[in-house]
């Protein structure tokens, strides 16, 4: 069975319900305002930080108007950033990937969450890293550090130093069983290189490697560092590549635990997009009640 499988808007929020103790804090506006897009809330901003899933495509698809949408941005002076959970793909693969679609960003305006986990390894001891991710071939950035793809072999998951887990297409429910008999075994340590529960992909949402690091922090104990949002690590970076004040940065998502709780972590404006993404089909009001995570605003399409 493919423990990757779609989940729905309403089993999504419920998850992230469950693991809001785990996520950083925040504080957050009184009220939130609807706005119609983008054009009427970016002129008081200095730096527009873009969420990827949900906000400028769904899956391989591009939605409709986005690309447009960030053209209009930057003709207005107004700067704008990819800030992504999205670590499965090499940074040459994402920029063309991004082209395909429309986008012409430059590698410097996207930074994902698979850069904060590279420079982490970078600076940490050597280890021999098992993997969840059948990555593409010529991922030089992972092959780097000496990263083993995990299969079906249990031993080979007790071999490693510790675990990457990075990308869930592929992941089954057997992977995820080896995994957390031999953290159980023997607990060393997890870096989690996505920590969404969920994507937004053309079938629905798609479990991502976040969901599985919760899960096997309440079934082994081990507790996983994450790398990307909501934790500020991410954010650290595009301020280090684009500067500006916190309070004059909005941040663009679609998902309340991560786009909106890690901007407003950061002291960061916040929209959230309704239209496409983790939310869509969920009464809003009610989902931003619940979570107790309030945007500044809330808008359907950027």
């Amino acid at each position: 069975m493919n423990a990757a499988g779609a989940t729905d808007p309403a089993g999504a929020l419920d998850a992230y319900l469950g693991v809001r103790a785990r996520l950083p804090d925040a504080t957050f506006p009184a009220a939130w305002q609807a706005a119609g897009d983008l054009r009427d809330i970016a002129e008081g901003f200095d730096l527009i930080l873009l969420d990827a899933y949900g906000v400028l495509n769904v899956g391989e698809t591009p939605i409709p108007g986005a690309a447009g949408r960030v053209a209009d941005l930057r003709a207005r002076g107004k700067p704008s950033m990819v800030v992504s959970n999205s670590a499965g793909y090499p940074k040459r693969r994402m920029m063309d990937r991004y082209a395909r679609l429309g986008f012409d960003f430059d590698p410097g305006e996207v930074v994902t969450s698979r850069e904060v986990l590279l420079a982490h390894l970078a600076s940490a001891p050597p280890r021999r890293w098992g993997l969840m991710l059948d990555p593409a071939p010529g991922d030089e950035e992972l092959q780097a550090f000496g990263c083993v793809p995990l299969g079906e072999d249990r031993a080979a998951y007790d071999r490693v130093d510790g675990f990457l887990l990075v990308g869930s297409e592929g992941w089954t429910d057997a992977r995820q069983a080896h995994l957390e008999a031999s953290l159980l075994d023997d607990p060393r340590p997890v870096c989690v290189g996505n920590p969404d529960l969920v994507a937004p992909r053309e079938g629905g949402l798609s479990r991502e490697p976040g969901h599985f690091a919760h899960r096997l922090i309440r079934r082994t104990g081990v507790a996983p560092r994450f790398f990307g949002k909501p934790f500020p690590d991410i954010f650290e970076l595009a301020l280090e590549r684009r500067p500006a004040e916190a309070a004059r940065v909005l941040m663009v998502g679609d998902t309340l635990h991560t786009d909106i709780l890690g901007g407003r972590h950061m002291g960061f404006s916040t929209a959230l997009v309704t239209g496409s993404g983790s939310l869509a089909g969920l009464d809003v009001a009610d989902a931003i009640a619940r979570s107790g995570i309030v945007p500044d605003y809330v808008i359907g399409r950027i």
